[in-house]
Order: C-alpha cells, then sequence, then structure tokens
C-alpha cells in the first residue's frame, strides 16, 4: 500500500512503520494522542532544494509556522538553513533551538514595535515589510536604537496560486503585501527614511501551490519590479520569492522542488538576473508528509445516516480538517484482511465540526490506533487546549532511534498561570 511519505512511511507485514519503528509500540510506551516525525524525511524533503540551488548565492529559510517544535527548528538549522518567523515568539525558538539570526527573515503583516526592537537587536537578516505604515514606524524603531534595518518589500503581484481561499496570499483582495503597481513609490519612499536599509524584494502568493505556473507568472511580475526600482538608482540584492510548495495529501501531483526551483531559476536567469541572492521559505513541503498523529479507537458508533468511529484525538490537536475541509489520509496501523465499513472519524470535543476524516472505509475495533496521514504541517503548530484537553506529546525518530521532543501537556499545566477571586 503506497502511502504519503513513502519510504519513511510504510507497512512492513501488517504492521505501519515510520523509518524503522513500529508505530503500534510508540502509542504503547507514549500514549494517544501522539504526534511522530521523521527527522529522515525532513532531510530527504530539504535535499531537492539544495541541490537546486548548489552553485548560486541563496538561503532556504524554513517557515517555522508550519512545525515549530524546538527540534525540528535543530534538524534545520544542523542542515544550513535559516528560518522565515512572523513573531518574537518564532524568533525565541530560533536562538532556544541554536538557530542564526543572521540567517532569519522576520515577515508578517503586523509586527509590534517591540517585535521590531528584538529583532534589530538580535540581528535578523531583514524585515520584510508588508505596507507604508509598516516601514514608517520601522524606521522610527530602528532610528530610536541607533541602528538601520534592512528590509524587503513584500509585493502583491495579484496572482492566483490555485489553492484555498484561506491560504491565498497574492490576490488584491487579500491583507498581504504591498499592492504591484505601488511598490515602487514604496520602495522610494524606504529609501528616503533614515532608519532603514532597503536590501530586497519579497513575493509569496499562498500554500499547498501544486503548479508551477503561478510561481512564474509572479516571478516575472517581481523581475519587472527589480528592473523598475534598480532603474530609479535602488540597488536589489536579492529575491525572496517564498514558499508554498504543496505536498500529496490524496491525488495532488506537485511538482518536485528542484524541478520548481529549477524552472524559476531558468527564467531569472534568461533575464538577466543570475547573480541576485535567492531566498525561499518552504514549510508544508519539508515537514508536512515527515509526521502522523497517531489515535485510539475509543468507541464504534454505527447509525441511520452515517457510522462513527470516535477517537481520542480532536479538532484541537488537528485543526486542519475543521478548519479548511482539508482531507487527509487515515489508516489503521495495524491492517487486517476483513472487509472495511465507511465511517466518519470524529473526536470528543463538542462540536460537530470536530471531525478528521468523511466517510472514510476502515477495518477497525475499539482499541485501535489509527494513523492520521501528512500531519507534519500545520497540526501541532495550530492545535489548542479547548475543552481544557491538553495537547499532544511530540515524537521524532530517525531510523530506529525515538525521542520525545515534547512531553504530553498536564491538564494541571493548563491553568496553572490563573488566579481565584480572593
Amino acid at each position: 500500500m503506497t502511502l504519503p511519505g513513502s519510504p519513511f512511511l510504510a507497512y512492513r507485514g501488517t504492521d505501519l512503520f515510520l523509518d524503522d519503528v513500529r508505530l503500534s509500540d510508540l502509542v504503547r510506551q507514549h500514549g494517544s494522542p501522539l504526534y511522530v516525525y521523521s527527522r529522515r524525511a525532513m532531510l530527504a524533503a530539504l535535499a531537492p532544494y539544495q541541490k537546486a540551488l548548489k552553485g548560486r548565492p541563496h538561503l532556504v529559510c524554513y517557515a517555522i509556522k508550519a512545525n515549530s517544535n524546538l527540534a525540528v527548528l535543530q534538524t534545520f538549522a544542523q542542515a544550513g538553513c535559516g528560518f522565515d518567523i512572523v513573531s518574537a515568539g518564532e524568533l525565541a525558538r530560533v536562538q532556544a533551538a541554536g538557530g542564526d539570526p543572521g540567517k532569519v527573515v522576520f515577515s508578517g503583516v503586523g509586527k509590534t514595535r517591540a517585535e521590531m526592537q528584538l529583532g534589530i537587536e538580535a540581528g535578523v537578516r531583514c524585515f520584510n515589510v508588508e505596507s507604508t505604515a509598516e516601514l514608517e514606524v520601522l524606521s522610527e524603531v530602528a532610528s530610536r536604537l541607533g541602528r538601520q534595518a534592512r528590509v524587503s518589500l513584500r509585493v502583491n503581484p495579484d496572482v492566483d496560486a490555485g489553492t484555498h481561499p484561506y491560504i491565498s496570499t497574492g490576490l488584491k483582495g487579500n491583507k498581504f503585501g504591498i499592492a504591484h503597481e505601488e511598490a515602487l513609490a514604496t520602495y522610494k519612499r524606504a529609501a528616503t527614511l533614515p532608519g532603514l536599509e532597503v536590501v530586497g524584494i519579497d513575493c509569496h502568493i499562498g500554500s499547498q501551490i501544486t503548479d508551477i505556473a503561478p510561481y512564474l507568472d509572479a516571478l516575472d511580475r517581481v523581475l519587472d519590479l527589480v528592473e523598475a526600482i534598480e532603474a530609479a538608482g535602488m540597488p536589489i540584492h536579492h529575491m525572496d520569492l517564498g514558499g508554498g510548495l504543496g505536498i500529496t495529501y490524496t491525488d495532488e501531483t506537485p511538482p518536485a522542488a528542484d524541478v520548481l526551483i529549477g524552472q524559476l531559476l531558468q527564467r531569472i536567469d534568461a533575464r538577466g538576473h543570475g547573480h541576485r541572492e535567492v531566498l525561499f521559505e518552504p514549510g508544508r513541503s519539508l515537514v508536512g508528509n515527515a509526521g502522523v498523529l497517531l489515535t485510539e479507537v475509543l468507541f464504534l458508533k454505527p447509525g441511520e445516516q452515517k457510522n462513527f468511529c470516535v477517537v481520542d484525538a480532536a479538532m484541537n490537536d488537528l485543526m486542519r480538517p475543521a478548519l479548511y475541509e482539508a482531507y487527509m489520509g487515515i489508516v489503521n496501523v495495524n491492517q487486517r484482511a476483513e472487509p472495511g465499513q465507511v465511517w466518519d472519524v470524529v473526536g470528543p470535543v463538542c462540536e460537530s465540526g470536530d471531525w478528521l476524516g468523511r466517510d472514510r472505509t476502515l477495518t477497525v475495533k475499539a482499541g485501535d490506533v489509527l494513523a492520521v496521514l501528512s500531519a507534519g504541517a500545520y497540526g501541532m503548530t495550530m492545535a489548542s487546549n479547548y475543552n481544557t484537553r491538553g495537547r499532544a506529546a511530540e515524537l521524532m525518530v530517525d531510523g530506529a532511534q525515538v525521542w520525545v521532543i515534547r512531553e504530553r501537556e498536564a491538564v494541571k499545566s493548563l491553568f496553572e498561570e490563573e488566579r481565584l477571586i480572593k
């Protein structure tokens, strides 16, 4: 049976393994729900980016929002990556994981003055600025510190990435970036502000993109701007082309990272910009298929219209299905020969939107362990404590080695910062 993430995730006989670790053993040892990630799978997903960019100035900045566990960040830092952050909290995680702030690009549409100051003092490589108002405030903060903040402007190219509207970021109706037609004037304004040093241009059009064409369309618009900006006397040292490459959840066929980058570099070279440093900000494509969420079946509840398979993981553990109606594969970690039935896989949270998968054919009984596939991205980072539920534990595997990289959250810890009125 072919599964997303193979060859790192595969059945051996009737048992599902991630790397060389039997997943059912992990639930017996560490409980459920449980996130499990493969370090080997993450590095294998990074390799095509690094291969395609070898020999030219570049930086791969892992987008922390996809999966921010310190061990994940450590893995990418040790592999030479920089980081794309969107908060001071994520900057603190980079530092705690041993990452280099000088390889950090600070993105986000709503940076506070405090976050700007922390970024400047830490020495982040660049701020990706998303509005004229942000430029003014960043210059003010940097000037007060007696420093200059390095900036690139995030340009909104008005290109449809062909993805879910919640994760599309490059259209005029999105909150992100500076309108393409306003970009040149905004660069001219940035060049006059004393606290800023203009170093680059940034563009990010969305997430879970499975077609090369939107990237090429956006790149052409970015290159048009680079030429206009430099003609106006402002050098552009780097081009940050964002991330957003999709993964296979079910039947998607996204291009390989090296194929995508190869076509982008070919277009860049053809237009005479091959000397520029290029930055990419992959997130989901590095970690999405490197992880699974394991969950135990509590009850089977057959019904007249629907059969419900009730598990101990819920929408607070994995928000993507409820938020995006996202499809994520679900399999039993122990295959059986008996024919399956059609089930809705649902959790115990008190919401009708608390489901992990609808209309799934499964051979299953109470006590079985299910694996929700492709759960390495936007799983734990979007988890909550709704219904006062502690968040899952997280494990990392590498071959037969297993590390606990986050302990299961104890219920008492959820309200230890709260106070009764006296």
